[in-house]
């Protein structure tokens, strides 16, 4: 297989300099079957990027087997595995794809739950928009005519802009924004337009928020759970997959990758 930008994330990455570069979107595309003792590839939702490349550097150092990453959104992902795409690991920002992949046999079992997620709304230096966990600064922005662009994933194929959907319905923001919401293909795309400057704020994942690429570009507040569905996040190996990546997800549920995990503000299993 071969990873490949699309069009708007490259025109994106124009716009946006480092950032951009650092959350490229990226999709399959089919080709004819790799060799056996390449590196597998783990299909990753996009909130992970920055604490699962943590994760799988640290594992290549210890196992020294190599992996490649390839992060997007999770309902796309689940649409290619579905479909054929050789992916070995399955890490997604919803549970619910994994047990449709399972049902539909393309999956060894139901896999494992390894995290559950939480939303920032997010506002870069100079925006009007003042964070707060009740959204009364966005809506007071809204009034004053501050927000012509607001950046989420589509909550269309993305669950992080499903959960942010829901808590804008939920502070009756929603139906305010109509007409103002820039769609990304993931929420790490939504992160680059928000912190990039393209929007006057954002919902998206905390963990890219707490990011080296994000964390000093604006204001942000983790939002309270109750305004979404959790956010419960499992991984599974693919039909087929081979031992690297059996050890990979084993790993995943080790201290280390655990900590990891922490770290970028997921919440833990059993925690």
């Amino acid at each position: 297989m071969r990873l490949a930008r699309s069009g708007r994330c490259l025109r994106a990455s124009l716009r946006s300099g480092a950032i951009a570069a650092l959350l490229a979107c990226t999709f399959w595309l089919p080709l004819p079957a790799r060799a056996a003792d390449e590196p597998p590839v783990v299909a990753a939702a996009s909130d992970l990027r920055f604490a699962l490349e943590d994760i799988a550097a640290s594992f290549t150092r210890e196992h020294g087997r190599a992996l490649r990453l390839t992060f997007g959104s999770s309902g796309n992902f689940r649409q290619q595995i579905g479909a054929g795409a050789p992916f070995q690991l399955f890490l997604s920002a919803d549970e619910e794809y994994v047990f449709a992949l399972q049902r539909e046999g393309r999956t060894l079992d139901a896999g494992a739950l390894y995290a559950v997620g939480r939303l920032v709304l997010f506002a870069p230096h100079g925006s009007s928009v003042v964070p707060d966990a009740g959204m009364a600064g966005l809506a007071r922005a809204l009034d004053a005519g501050g927000v012509q662009r607001f950046a989420l994933a589509n909550p269309e194929h993305a669950p992080y802009g499903r959960a942010a959907r829901e808590a804008l319905q939920k502070r009756g923001l929603w139906d305010r924004l109509k007409g103002r919401t820039v769609l990304a293909e993931n929420v790490s795309q939504a992160a680059q337009f928000a912190a990039g400057g393209s929007a006057q704020a954002g919902i998206f994942a905390y963990s890219l928020a707490l990011s080296p690429a994000i964390a000093g570009r604006g204001r942000y507040v983790v939002l309270p759970e109750t305004l979404h569905a959790p956010l419960r996040q499992r991984m599974v190996l693919v039909t087929g997959a081979g031992e690297t990546a059996r050890m990979f997800f084993r790993y995943l549920q080790e201290p280390a990758a655990r900590a990891a995990l922490r770290r970028f503000g997921f919440a833990l299993p059993g925690e």
